[in-house]
């Protein structure tokens, strides 16, 4: 391994490349690299009695999904003992990018990522991991992968990921909460929506305060506020970039109505008090909606075994309607960092039996994600699973209306940025009008200025 404190000539272009996406990164950079190599205990390319060791990277949530996952690698070491898996949680995923990055500079990275497949044009600019094309083409595996899926694989013309699981996003609600608010039918449009949320605010005990509210929403600038709020746009009739452009200088903000339309409906949830606001990057904690507190929320299939298991009453339905059904593709892909080719071959042995129908199946039925092997959902344990858990089979239903966020380099400063927009609203700080047209210039100075230099704070 290189000496950190002399870093190789690719090793400063990678800092460079780094440096321009994460401006104020370099010292955490610095900081993780250094703590990134002392926890290395196996070395690329170094075998230990024959055996390959591999190390998984993975920011699986709720805790009993990591036990899920932990559960089918054990199972993979155990029929594959020339090449051992060790899964690793490394933190929530706006976590774990400076550890990606650090990693990555400081040439120590893991085998194998999940991470959802916004990072992937970081990481092809940075040359930190391989095209999978030649190795799924051998593959009977690549027959069985949804189809629909490949959006979230291929950027500049190759396929850069695969899918280890998915999902997309629609409304948790309690139904007892519903009943005892007198409404008999799901709202299928905003106005709908709006309606039905001022309903299910309530001052249950009479005291004169609200203590029930109808809609959870979450804030703060990170990647879950972004995800859960792009199918509002899209349903208004809004797109984040023009065309099917693969260019981050192609986003468009300033002047567009399905995203002024999206803010407005979230702020106007608040102003009427009819929602309440997470805590800062919290917007995915399920407590306020368990305990009765909140009685709708947006989230996804991920959490389903894990409200099975409270026993509280529960129900889905999909994301009520602007101007068109929409929902968004979530899960997380696994990459593929470049080692040597020993080392890439075992792990695609181990993303082989990650999209296997048995894998899938197994995740699904323990985690609630949906699966990305074809087989898998056709097959009779995971059908016999849909029928006993039918809000599985809403995510399913609305998966057709999914769309995929952009995987070009730079997705991660939009992210931000939108994030910023969404938050300056729902905190009253600005209109949707005047927060989307601060996005738009902040994003060409970034983007389309020739020195892209900007205050990440600003």
């Amino acid at each position: 391994m290189h000496d950190f404190f002399s870093p190789p000539r690719y090793a400063k272009q990678k800092i460079k490349k780094v440096s321009h996406y994460f401006p104020s990164l370099l010292l955490v950079l610095f900081v993780g690299i250094l703590a990134l190599v002392g926890c290395q205990n196996i070395l690329p390319g170094v075998k230990e009695d024959k055996v390959i060791h591999l190390t998984l990277w993975q920011g699986v949530n709720p805790p009993p999904n990591r036990d899920v996952l932990q559960k089918l690698v054990d199972k993979f070491n155990q029929s594959h003992p020339d090449i051992q898996v060790e899964s690793l949680y490394v933190g929530q995923q706006d976590q774990q990018t400076p550890k990606i990055l650090a990693a990555v500079v400081g040439n120590a990275p893991p085998d194998l990522l999940w991470y959802n497949p916004t990072i992937a044009g970081q990481l092809v600019e940075l040359d930190a991991i391989l095209a999978l094309d030649e190795m799924l083409e051998k593959s009977p595996i690549k027959a069985e992968i949804d189809p629909a899926l490949y959006a979230s694989m291929k950027y500049d013309g190759k396929i850069w990921s695969v899918p280890f699981a998915t999902n997309n996003v629609g409304i948790f609600y309690r139904p007892s909460l519903f009943k005892a608010a007198g409404i008999t039918e799901l709202p299928r449009t905003w106005q709908e929506f709006g309606q039905v949320a001022k309903k299910l605010t309530r001052d249950t005990n009479g005291d004169g305060r609200t203590d029930q509210y109808g809609m959870f929403l979450p804030l703060g600038k990170g990647e879950f506020t972004v995800f859960t709020w792009l199918p509002f746009m899209w349903s208004g009739g809004g797109e984040l970039v023009s065309g099917d452009s693969q260019n981050a200088a192609a986003v468009d903000l300033s002047d567009n109505q399905g995203a002024i339309a999206a803010l407005q409906f979230w702020r106007n949830l608040i102003t009427e008090g009819s929602a309440i606001l997470s805590g800062p990057e919290r917007g995915y904690e399920t407590d306020d909606l368990l305990s009765g507190k909140v009685a709708m929320q947006l989230n996804g299939p991920w959490i389903l075994g894990q409200f099975q298991e409270t026993g509280v009453d529960f129900d889905v339905f999909p994301i009520p309607v602007g101007q068109k059904p929409a929902t968004v593709i979530g899960g997380e892909n696994l990459f593929f960092f470049k080692t040597t080719p020993e080392r890439e071959r075992a792990a695609f042995k181990f993303v082989e039996y990650a999209l296997s129908e048995e894998f899938q199946t197994e995740l699904a039925l323990g985690t609630g994600y949906l699966p990305v092997n074809l087989k898998s959902r056709q097959s009779r344990k995971y059908q016999d699973f849909v029928n006993k858990r039918p809000q599985v089979k809403v995510f399913l239903d609305q998966a057709k209306y999914g769309r995929s966020r952009p995987i070009f380099p730079g997705y991660n400063r939009i992210s931000d940025s939108v994030g910023r927009a969404i938050e300056s609203v729902l905190l009253g700080k600005s209109s949707p009008t005047e927060s989307l047209k601060a996005t738009q210039q902040r994003l060409d100075l970034i983007f389309k200025s020739e020195t892209p230099r900007i205050n990440p704070g600003a």
